[in-house]
């Protein structure tokens, strides 16, 4: 697996030896990183990367331009995964790793992110639990934007949502979407 663009570009991130966590191939987020980068939704932007597992999703926006990403898994595999990725493209300085439960966040008192990644395990409907969470306890901007990853046949309830597009890969579905009004 390897960073698309940027800065860190072509650049190879360590990955899981289990099928623990499913990292969102190089293919899909490079289609993913080429749609936000065409809206402008990249450069500068605060990230939260809500399921990371490998760190991939928000690494590339540090590489493609965002300023800071926040990084959340409560699984002590994903990480140190991702906190070995993050030191292996030295972005410690822009960063934060918290080993928390994305859908049980405590209050937040950093800048709030306006690029959200959520591609939690598929039909756990963790999605809309976890939108809630982050909202109440301040983790997003009120113009957040969001990149959510499903599997194609996952039925999620995104009510809270208004879907700006989406995009199928093979068995995966991207939605692109920012909260209503």
């Amino acid at each position: 697996m390897r960073i698309c663009a940027g800065i860190h570009g072509g650049r190879v991130l360590k990955t899981p030896q289990n099928n623990i966590i499913r990292p969102t191939s190089d293919k899909v987020r490079q289609a993913i990183f080429n749609a936000l980068q065409s809206r402008g939704l990249v450069e500068d932007a605060i990230v939260l990367d809500a399921f990371c597992g490998t760190g991939a999703l928000g690494l590339e926006a540090l590489s493609q331009g965002a300023s800071h990403a926040y990084f959340f898994d409560k699984n002590k595999n994903s990480y140190a995964l991702c906190k070995e990725n993050i030191v292996l493209l030295k972005e410690e300085d822009r960063t934060d790793l918290f080993l928390i439960d994305a859908t049980k966040v405590k209050e937040n008192s950093l800048e709030p992110a306006n690029l959200i990644f959520l591609d939690p395990p598929y039909h756990k409907n963790l999605i809309p639990v976890t939108i809630d969470s982050l909202v109440q306890n301040n983790w997003i901007s009120d113009d957040a934007f969001f990149v959510i990853e499903t599997q194609k046949d996952e039925k999620i309830d995104l009510s809270n949502l208004d879907i700006v597009f989406e995009k199928e890969y093979g068995d995966t579905l991207i939605r692109f979407a920012q909260l209503n009004g």
